[in-house]
């Protein structure tokens, strides 16, 4: 396709589209967030199941890599939806409008927990967010001064905690989890320590914000399933990943508590879980009414049935919204309202 056509309005996006459409593809495509991904493939499938349109192709590509391939272009070779497990990036949405996809909806579809989960026969296990730091960081401050992370095993952070390796499976740094991860543990447990606090500019985020590469901490690729087998294989390992992988999992994982609490449906909706995060997924308004049933598939995830109390995703591990906040996300689902925060 044309750069011509890519920068066209959305009205000759769509004649070109439509030419060509039931030859190109006549499913939907989905890419995105390794977290929301158990959730789309959920209503995929009910969607298969219960409509005449053929079930949606999803891939699990993590959150930044979603958003790159769905800001990619408008036309049947590019995705109609992304998930994601943090909110698009100004970065992102510039992306978009750089290759013609100008029109994007934001579907906020619930709330999830980020999860620390070991083996359901690990002891029990109770982390301060300082604690995560000085076992994940690059750097870490010892005696004052800020120095390469010295620490190999849980004791030598604390000596109540296990004597144990270190050992933590997560995310990558394409992933939205890791984005979320470094925000709401990383950079509050770094507070804790006033050297690091001492630190000026781009000093001190690096110090905040970057994961070490030296072993203990083991990027797992955008597989969260991949982290629970180790985690089955290994009762000494971590893993960080969404609430639905933990919620699934039950019987033979269990999370480790933050600060005193763990994960649960009561505690992230309550926000007494301080590691929680909105969850979303975003559609390419140009293709609704061309690539066939993306129109009603939007309607299917955005139903009561689905992201509602009692629904199919709560079912999975979706903590739902408030009424109220569900129904202004389903009408802006359903009528398309353009996602407007990046603009003057």
């Amino acid at each position: 396709m044309s750069r011509l056509i890519l920068t066209a309005s959305a009205t000759a996006i769509a004649v070109s589209l439509s030419a060509g459409v039931a030859a190109a593809r006549d499913q939907i495509r989905i890419v995105g967030s390794s977290t929301v991904f158990p959730y789309t493939q959920a209503v995929a499938e009910e969607f298969g199941n219960t409509t005449d349109f053929p079930a949606p192709v999803t891939e699990s590509t993590g959150t930044g890599g979603g958003m790159q391939i769905f800001c990619g272009g408008v036309g049947v070779e590019h995705a109609d939806i992304t998930g994601a497990s943090r909110a698009m990036k100004e970065s992102e949405y510039e992306l978009c409008l750089e290759n013609g996809v100008d029109s994007v909806t934001e579907v906020q579809i619930g709330s999830d927990g980020l999860s620390i989960a070991h083996s359901a026969e690990g002891p029990e296990i109770d982390l301060t967010k300082a604690q995560v730091f000085q076992a994940l960081a690059s750097e870490v401050e010892v005696d004052g001064e800020v120095v390469a992370n010295p620490y190999t095993r849980w004791n030598e952070i604390d000596e109540s905690l296990p004597d144990a390796e270190i050992t933590v499976f997560g995310p990558p740094p394409t992933s939205g989890t890791r984005d979320a991860f470094v925000e709401l543990v990383m950079e509050e447990g770094c507070e804790e320590f006033p050297a690091i606090e001492a630190l000026e500019g781009d000093r001190k985020d690096e110090v905040c914000q970057r994961m070490r590469t030296d072993g203990p901490f083991i990027e797992a690729g955008e597989n969260d399933n991949l982290i629970v087998q180790r985690l089955q294989a290994d009762h000494n390992a971590l893993g960080i990943f969404g609430y639905s992988f933990l919620y699934e999992n039950q019987d033979t994982l269990k999370a480790v508590a933050v600060d005193g609490v763990k994960p649960t449906p009561e505690t992230i909706a309550d926000e007494s879980y301080t590691v929680s995060r909105p969850l979303f997924f975003y559609v390419k308004n140009a293709h609704r009414g061309v690539i066939p049933g993306l129109q009603e598939f939007v309607d299917e995830y955005v139903s009561e049935e689905a992201m509602g109390p009692g629904g199919y995703l709560e079912e999975r591990g979706l903590i739902p919204l408030s009424d109220e906040r569900r129904e202004e996300v389903r009408n802006a689902a359903t009528e398309g309202k353009h996602l407007t925060r990046y603009t003057n």
